[in-house]
């Protein structure tokens, strides 16, 4: 069923901090190409400083410059994100759009699993089989039953 697809996603964390047990620190960067070559421009580094790293795509210029931060701070690899934007602010807007719409998704996910969770709990707790909740919910009874069992979510 095509309603089902939403459960193929993981649920989101009520709390993600709650699943943080590392503290990173996270260094943006702007990014500029000329010919095949990216230039990243590591900001906001400990005593004013900048670093700059390079690669021939923007995955090794990313690694590069994450690797340059980890070295110069003497940090484990897991303590440093770079974050790396265009520094075209057309290219910037351009990703930061798309990283939206998927925040929205993911977040517009969550809250169908989260209705159809109650849905099938409500339905069945008033005595509807799973079958016939199914059918009202276009789920699986097999996805009702999973969903309504008070031990899921």
């Amino acid at each position: 069923m095509f309603f089902e697809r939403v459960f193929d996603e993981p649920e989101l964390a009520d709390d993600p901090d709650e699943f943080v047990d590392l503290v990173a620190t996270t260094y943006p960067a702007t990014a500029t190409r000329k010919g095949s070559t990216w230039t990243l421009t590591i900001h906001d580094l400990p005593g004013g400083h900048s670093a700059i790293a390079q690669g021939t795509t923007w995955h090794e210029a990313q690694n590069n410059a994450h690797d340059i931060v980890v070295d110069l701070l003497g940090a484990a690899p897991a303590e440093v994100i770079v974050s790396v934007a265009p520094a075209d602010p057309d290219a910037a807007a351009a990703i930061q759009a798309l990283t939206d719409a998927r925040i929205a998704r993911a977040a517009a996910e969550q809250a169908e699993r989260d209705a159809a969770r109650t849905a099938a709990r409500t339905l069945t707790g008033q005595g509807w089989s799973t079958q016939d909740a199914g059918t009202a919910l276009q789920l699986s009874h097999q996805r009702i039953s999973q969903l309504a069992s008070r031990r899921n979510g």
